[in-house]
């Protein structure tokens, strides 16, 4: 096991590797931004530096500073957590040529998912269900129409490198579609410098589920089971449960065996999740690879009792898997609600600022993720999250009636929250009975 390692991250997520890290008796070094200078988590880490201004395109995201980081702190290791440089197999590279291990997949690995486009191509090698679309990027307006007219109006155009539902388009015609092409392909090059897209078939009302796999060094490969990430905004995920609800044990068992065979033709080691759609008869199709870990990692945590941080550490040091597929149970349910400084009845907009008061829930079965305190103040320059409220019973129906239990002792004053939308959601009778899909927000409560 590794004597040190910095992580490259903020908040909660630098917070969860810091505990993870203690218990392995592992030394940490943590990195800030000026914007971060003073938070409380940051005592807890054996050492921190500064490396940069609040902007993060000059401090989290500036490898140099990182790299220099880890070098004056004497770590043989660096976790990205998510968000930030944590996809960036540039990054990753540069690591492992400054012998420094990445905690994370090997960057060819990366690379090759971290493309929609080619990852779309090995799944198909892997025998995985794709969308239908194109068979690779679209590069002109006459050859997008030809082949929408081909898999059938509506279509999604989507960017090769995209995430979080920047770089996609709806068309329904051929008008829309050469308008929804130049649109996608600005907005994927203004977000991600590569403006690359294709075409998929557009599947209405889908739900949204990906697997959890990890993959050590040594050959082995196992799935942690699903979660469904359905109850969802604009892309943005806002709740996420395992097991999937209406979900049969057979497209259970199929899309699991699946996310396996894709994880080991791209020889992936470390955590990933692979993340599938399913159509209203239950068809499933792989979508993407998030070559990192999740913001929903805790739900997978709760329902099979496996620490996915320490896994990420162990494997990385080079230890194989103690477990085998058949040693992984699912036990019960988990829920996890996202709480954002957002106005959900102002669209979601981000509400920065000071935190007056915080009281976090507690009681059997429930786990607040949450770097924030009292006294603690938002920064508009990063993501909004608070914390993450995460609940786990025997039953859905128990883990329902205990999330609405938390979320109403969960008190954060001074700003908006997205608690209430959360309860609405809970409370609702399509979300109770699971009928629901990845436009159930929107359809429900109008564009949010």
């Amino acid at each position: 096991m590794f004597k040190r390692i910095l992580i490259a991250n903020r908040g909660e997520i630098a917070l969860r590797i810091i505990r993870a890290c203690r218990e392995l008796g592992v030394e940490t070094v943590v990195v800030y931004s000026e914007a971060d200078r003073g938070a409380a988590y940051l005592d807890l880490a054996d050492e921190a530096f500064c490396v940069g201004p609040a902007k993060a395109a000059d401090s989290y995201l500036k490898i140099n500073n990182i790299i220099s980081a880890a070098e004056v702190g004497n770590v043989q290791a660096i976790h990205p957590g998510y968000g930030f440089l944590a996809e960036n197999a540039h990054f990753a590279e540069i690591c492992r040529s400054c012998n420094i291990e990445f905690i994370g997949p090997p960057h060819e690995a990366m690379r090759q998912l971290g493309d929609k486009n080619s990852a779309r191509t090995l799944a198909r090698e892997a025998n995985v269900p794709v969308v239908p679309g194109s068979d690779g990027l679209v590069t002109n307006e006459r050859e997008a129409v030809e082949i929408a007219h081909k898999i059938g109006f509506p279509v999604l155009i989507k960017a090769s490198a995209g995430g979080g539902g920047r770089g996609m388009r709806v068309a329904s015609n051929d008008l829309t579609l050469k308008s929804a092409l130049s649109q996608a392909g600005a907005e994927a090059q203004a977000a991600f410098g590569n403006a690359a897209v294709y075409l998929e078939k557009y599947i209405e009302r889908p739900r949204h589920v990906e697997v959890q796999i990890l993959a050590d060094n040594h050959g082995n490969v196992v799935h942690l089971y699903e979660r469904d990430c359905s109850t969802q905004r604009r892309h943005q995920k806002l709740i996420e449960e395992s097991p999937s609800p209406r979900l049969t044990s057979e497209t259970r068992d199929a899309m699991c065996a699946a996310a396996v065979r894709l994880a080991k033709a791209a020889h992936y080691t470390n955590a990933a999740t692979v993340e599938f759609i399913v159509d209203q008869t239950g068809n499933f199709y792989f979508i993407e690879v998030n070559t990192r870990i999740q913001v929903e990692h805790p739900v997978t945590e709760m329902v099979t009792g496996i620490d996915l941080i320490k896994m990420q550490l162990r494997v990385a040091a080079g230890e194989p898997l103690p477990f085998s597929q058949s040693d992984i149970q699912h036990r019960g349910a988990s829920i996890e609600c996202r709480i954002n400084a957002e106005d959900p009845a102002a669209g979601f907009r981000p509400c920065p600022g000071k935190i007056d008061l915080l009281i976090p829930p507690g009681g059997f079965g429930v786990r607040f993720d949450s770097h924030a305190y009292t006294g603690y103040t938002v920064s508009p320059h990063y993501d909004s999250m608070i914390g993450k409220l995460i609940v786990h019973q025997p039953t859905r129906e128990q883990a329902i009636r205990t999330m609405l239990r938390a979320l109403a002792e969960l008190r954060v004053d001074g700003l908006k929250t997205t608690v209430p939308i959360h309860r609405e959601i809970l409370t609702h009778t399509a979300f109770a009975e699971a009928q629901i899909d990845t436009t159930f927000v929107e359809r429900t409560w109008g564009k949010a």
